[in-house]
């Protein structure tokens, strides 16, 4: 079948690459300028920030089967972290838990593998799905054309974007649209920061307590990283959501102040940047694993479904969430 995929994320890719060695002919829109959703690495004068996911974990063995053929390409490494948690300026290890796998040399660069060999276009918004008799339309918005293109016919389509968005493209399916629009993604504001020095902190990331950030990461711990004293923070999503609409330089001088109560370093950073995901994790995922209409040939996945995981919004998700609705598809 020819099948368009709209949303360039880890679900969409991985979902595509099951796709192509079924032997379906795939193309993917994603209204970004680059592939990855929010496993998504800024690169600075400094280096790469990861300033969307910090790593994955597995629980699942197909999950765990698929991290170690990434491990033997070269694509991702276990992160050894010394991980604590931060409450009042008192700090306790945390518990082990799964270990931690990141991409390298960025998080960023998993997407990118696995988009090579995949017709990718990006910049692309896709705003609408059209029937077309047994058949789907799509109606996309570029930058650089003053009118919305038609792109099709295709076979089937994929939706594998936030919510927000499936529930507006599935519009012609009811059932799959309320599913989406019941799931709401919770914002996120992201700082990254850069020292000239050490702080000499003895930890490599830590889970704060009642403050306006929840993470913090030394990234530059991360494997085949940069040198240099780089942190990652992450603001809790209450917090984000009450000051999701601030200059994101207010944002940033918050969040600062917090970092610096959290570690009790006072260093000024050389470099500081805010960045707001307005879509971040999933406040209520829905049940199962995807949706697919045999009949009509649509169906979406995503890290907001269940996937037969206590919570949502993480890699594992999207992985479990791609592969399920690729066999649906056969």
């Amino acid at each position: 079948m020819h099948i368009a995929v709209v949303g360039a994320g880890l679900a969409g890719l991985i979902c595509v690459k099951e796709l192509q060695a079924r032997g379906h002919q795939v193309v993917v829109y994603d209204k970004r300028d680059h592939v990855g959703g929010r496993t998504y690495t800024r690169e600075t004068e400094l280096g790469g920030f990861d300033v969307g996911a910090q790593y994955f974990t597995a629980t699942t063995p197909a999950f765990k089967k698929r991290i170690d053929a990434w491990n033997k390409a070269g694509w991702v490494m276990p992160w050894e972290a010394k991980v604590v948690v931060v409450e009042q300026g008192m700090v306790r290890t945390a518990d082990r838990g799964p270990r931690r796998f990141v991409a390298i040399p960025g998080m960023g660069s998993l997407a990118r593998n696995l988009a090579e060999g995949v017709d990718v276009r990006t910049e692309q918004l896709v705003r609408r799905i059209v029937p077309d008799g047994d058949k789907w339309l799509l109606s996309v918005r570029a930058d650089t054309v003053a009118v919305d293109a038609t792109a099709g016919p295709f076979d089937a389509v994929i939706v594998a974007t936030t919510p927000d968005h499936a529930a507006i493209l599935l519009s012609d399916q009811p059932p799959f649209s309320e599913q989406a629009r019941k799931t709401r993604l919770m914002p996120c504001w992201s700082l990254s920061l850069g020292f000239l020095d050490t702080l000499g902190l003895e930890f490599d990331a830590a889970w704060v307590q009642s403050s306006r950030i929840g993470w913090i990461c030394r990234d530059s711990s991360k494997p085949q990283r940069r040198p240099g004293e780089h942190w990652v923070a992450h603001a809790p999503a209450a917090w984000s959501i009450e000051h999701f609409e601030d200059d994101p330089e207010r944002v940033k001088e918050k969040m600062l102040k917090a970092f610096h109560d959290a570690t009790g370093t006072h260093v000024h950073p050389i470099y500081a940047n805010a960045y707001r995901w307005a879509c971040a994790q999933s406040a209520q995922p829905v049940a199962g694993d995807c949706l697919w209409d045999p009949s009509a040939r649509i169906g979406a996945c995503g890290d907001w479904f269940a996937a037969g995981l206590d919570g949502s919004g993480r890699i594992e998700n999207a992985f479990l969430s791609a592969m399920a609705l690729a066999a649906r598809i056969g």
